[in-house]
């Protein structure tokens, strides 16, 4: 009698098609800029600083449970639930400084992958920047979510060309593990400024509205309506979620691990301390690891970029439209919701816009990934509120385990922005 349980080949598809918002909000944070990011932090600091992507993991998936839960039990996004829930002005602030970190990040993004496709085919960068600008920003008004989804989840394979990287050139893992165990602190305040950048870049503000954001359209494409469903239904919903959000995170700091590895052990051990963009990082490798991981860091960022910026733009307009009460939602038609189209329009052309001005991009990034971390404890302090509250999240509040988590990931953040403060001052 043939058997009737599925094999495991034939339970991959159904696993890739319930995974979605948390692995795409996973793999955008590892963006062209997060992976500067990444770099620099290996490039100036060696292994002693693996640690970091270890020790964020399970509080960077509490905090990303607790918004996929927020968007997913109350049916709407993290500002919606503010407007309702919080002074006006705390909102507004809050999403404006959103929108300008992530316009800025939509500018090291985009510069980053003209460059890096200029370094493999040549040509002007900047014609490439506009090249990627127009493709992103047409992707988002003309393609909608049930077909953008699907798109964004398969370029997160992408990221597996830094696993690859990583593996072209010879790693002291002895060494490696030595660092991942034993924590090691740098007595400076670029040492703790290069923590909350980490951290900001890691678990960042963006992430928190696109994650439930897409939960919402996730419900609006199969036409759920929160708090009309059955008990039952729900706690699916809560376990694919769950399997969704860690399996994300976890790809997510594994990859970042990756390229923090190769900043260490390639361009640090190589007397290559300063890495200014993803480019550059990709072009120092060229000398020490050869053209195959040049190559690869290459492909990644245009890659990444594709994914990152269509998250960075959309996550923006997600805010500012539920802010304002505007119509909002990448299912809908832009004459549908003319505001949310405009926010998303106007991030992507002056982000790509600021690749033609004297503005350092990537400068202005590294200052926007110490604000995010700064501006993420009051986010998520405000998201931990909301999580309690019956009102916003019905029959089945947050388990113990993630509030304990989300509180961790604040109190995380928090420490490291007070001793970057201290470090500063003193």
């Amino acid at each position: 009698m043939p058997s009737t349980r599925a094999s495991p080949l034939r339970r991959i598809p159904s696993f890739l098609r319930h995974v979605g918002p948390g692995v795409v909000t996973g793999a955008a944070d590892d963006d062209p800029s997060g992976i500067a990011t990444y770099t620099q932090a290996g490039a100036q600091f060696g292994t002693s600083v693996l640690w970091t992507v270890f020790l964020t993991l399970p509080f960077m998936i509490g905090i990303q449970l607790v918004s996929a839960r927020i968007g997913r039990q109350s049916g709407q996004g993290i500002a919606a639930n503010l407007r309702v829930h919080t002074p006006r002005a705390f909102l507004y602030a809050i999403v404006a400084l959103l929108v300008v970190a992530n316009t800025v990040n939509i500018a090291a993004d985009i510069s980053a992958m003209g460059e890096a496709l200029q370094l493999v085919v040549g040509g002007g960068d900047h014609f490439h920047a506009v090249a990627f600008g127009v493709i992103t920003l047409l992707l988002q008004i003309f393609v909608p979510y049930r077909r953008l989804a699907p798109m964004l989840k398969w370029l997160t394979l992408a990221l597996f060309v830094y696993v690859a990287a990583a593996f072209t050139v010879t790693i002291p893992w002895a060494q490696v593990l030595h660092d991942l165990v034993v924590p090691h602190i740098v007595p400076s305040s670029a040492f703790w400024m290069m923590i909350v950048a980490l951290l900001g870049t890691t678990i960042s503000p963006y992430l928190f509205f696109w994650q439930a954001a897409q939960e919402v359209e996730e419900m609006r494409l199969h036409g759920i309506t929160a708090g009309q469903e059955s008990a039952h239904t729900l706690k699916r919903a809560k376990r694919r979620m769950r399997l969704d959000t860690v399996v994300g995170m976890v790809f997510s700091n594994g990859v970042a691990f990756f390229v923090m590895l190769m900043g260490a052990v390639v361009l640090h051990a190589g007397g290559v301390t300063d890495v200014t963009s993803a480019a550059q990082a990709a072009q120092a490798l060229r000398p020490l690891a050869g053209d195959f991981a040049f190559m690869l860091f290459s492909f990644g960022i245009i890659a990444t970029g594709l994914l990152a910026v269509p998250v960075l733009a959309s996550s923006a307009a997600y805010a500012v439209a539920e802010a304002f009460g505007w119509p909002e939602g990448l299912e809908r038609h832009w004459r549908e919701a003319k505001g949310f189209y405009a926010i998303i329009g106007t991030a992507t052309i002056v982000g790509t816009g600021l690749d033609f001005t004297p503005i350092d991009p990537m400068k202005a990034l590294y200052w926007s990934a110490v604000i995010n971390g700064v501006v993420a404890v009051p986010i998520m302090a405000a998201m931990m509120l909301l999580a309690g509250k019956p009102e916003v999240m019905g029959p089945l509040p947050v388990r113990r385990k993630t509030r304990f988590l989300g509180w961790g990931a604040v109190a995380l953040m928090t420490a490291a922005v007070l001793m970057m403060g201290w470090d500063l001052v003193r």
